[in-house]
């Protein structure tokens, strides 16, 4: 199980990559696992204000479809529209070229509430 220790996590399994106050967001390795083969993402919210913990989203599995939860309020500022053809990507790098979206930070603080690489291996017993 691929947990990255620069990375930053939610209770939800999305993880947070921040670079100045830009964050990039997308689901850890152990969601993409436990969804099973992604067929589809939909992002709908570029361009808009999402607050922390609200649905930005959601990912589409064979068997389910599933919420995807904001980390972090900020404004969606990109759309990985490399999703669009090929939502597997999701499956195949979830930390790399499986990147959901970037958004611009509204509140560097609320990083500070995120789990580390520890406590987020803690939360799924890994």
């Amino acid at each position: 199980m691929n947990i990255p220790a620069s990375l930053k996590y939610t209770k939800d399994h999305e993880w947070v990559k921040i670079d100045g106050n830009t964050a990039t967001i997308g689901i850890t390795d152990f969601a993409q696992s436990e969804l099973g083969d992604i067929v589809y993402v939909d992002i709908n919210t570029v361009g808009q204000e999402v607050n922390q913990h609200d649905v930005f989203g959601t990912v589409e599995a064979v068997k389910t479809v599933s919420d995807l939860y904001m980390p972090v309020s900020g404004k969606v500022v990109e759309f990985n529209s490399a999703l669009d053809g090929s939502p597997e990507k999701v499956n195949a790098d979830p930390y790399g070229e499986g990147w959901m979206v970037k958004v611009e930070v509204k509140n560097a603080a609320e990083v500070d509430g995120l789990l580390t690489a520890d406590q987020y291996k803690e939360l799924i017993g890994k």
